[in-house]
């Protein structure tokens, strides 16, 4: 029977666990389990949230793509995510205007929506739309003015193919989450600092890169840059001032050749013209 795939449900788990309860954000309309689906209920006959023992002849879901026909499979490929109303970064966000953000992202080809085969959903609770990547509808029934509704090509729910980075990066620009990738750039900027110029950590020390006066390196990141850049500047200087420098002296490199030649092997490697020209500058001058 139709079963939900694990990428997907990492996705529902990804949602609820923002959008449902956070004691660290106010919410008028928190993000029901029950509103997060992926296996469609009984009524559904055919579509994405159906696996392969419920869709119908000529079904859309599995027709009108090869990604589809070729991922077909007893999981469902679809989400839907229901009303939810969230206070964060100064900003009221809700269910109309994540579906916005997410179709903009798909508009704009952002590479983690390429899965996505279309978004049903309402843009102000009043009215409905579709994006759809085939371009084949451009509207829903009036249910996707309480849910959005995401399609996924088949393909890649076959495939196990992640979807959280998408809805992660929505709850990162809404403020619920925090941007990971910043933070571990921020540790391995520091731990270069420390490890490159003090071989451990540089908690205390303080660095003035620019002569505005000393700065704490443990608390500023923009003062390890600056002083990382200004190193590495000086390296560059260095390394300049090296290259252009001579460090060949040819007579010392001509004198160790020749100690280790025996005259035989001198003879041997003077070409036979110059061998004659040479007698000949000889004779010339003994007899004059």
């Amino acid at each position: 029977m139709t079963s939900a795939p694990a990428n997907l449900l990492a996705v529902r788990d990804l949602l609820l666990t923002y959008l449902n309860v956070d004691k660290n954000t106010v919410r008028s309309q928190d993000l029901e389990p029950a509103e997060v689906g992926i296996v469609g209920d009984p009524n559904h006959k055919g579509g994405y949230h159906c696996g392969s023992d419920r869709v119908v002849p000529n079904d859309y879901s599995v027709v009108e793509s090869t990604r589809d026909s070729s991922g077909l499979t007893l999981d469902a490929s679809a989400l839907d995510v229901g009303l939810f109303t969230v206070a964060s970064g100064g900003s009221t966000h809700n269910l109309f205007s994540f579906s916005v953000w997410c179709v903009a992202q798909c508009v704009a080809g952002a590479a983690d929506t390429r899965d996505i085969r279309e978004i049903i959903y309402s843009p102000d609770g009043s009215t409905v739309r579709r994006w759809d990547r085939l371009g084949k509808r451009t509207s829903g029934d009036s249910s996707h003015l309480f849910h959005t509704h995401f399609s996924f090509f088949r393909d890649s729910t076959k495939a196990g193919r992640d979807q959280t980075p998408l809805f992660r990066r929505y709850l990162i620009a809404i403020g619920l989450l925090e941007d990971e990738m910043s933070t571990e750039a921020e540790n391995q900027i520091a731990n270069l600092y420390s490890g490159f110029f003090y071989g451990g950590s540089s908690m205390g020390r303080t660095v003035d890169p620019d002569g505005a006066g000393p700065r704490s390196a443990s608390n500023s990141l923009v003062a390890k840059l600056d002083y990382l850049m200004l190193r590495m500047d000086a390296l560059a200087a260095q390394v300049t001032a090296l290259s252009n420098k001579d460090f060949t002296d040819e007579q010392q490199i001509v004198t160790g050749v020749l100690a280790g030649l025996p005259p035989e092997k001198i003879a041997e490697a003077i070409p036979p013209q110059i061998a004659r020209d040479v007698a000949d500058e000889l004779s010339r001058r003994l007899t004059s």
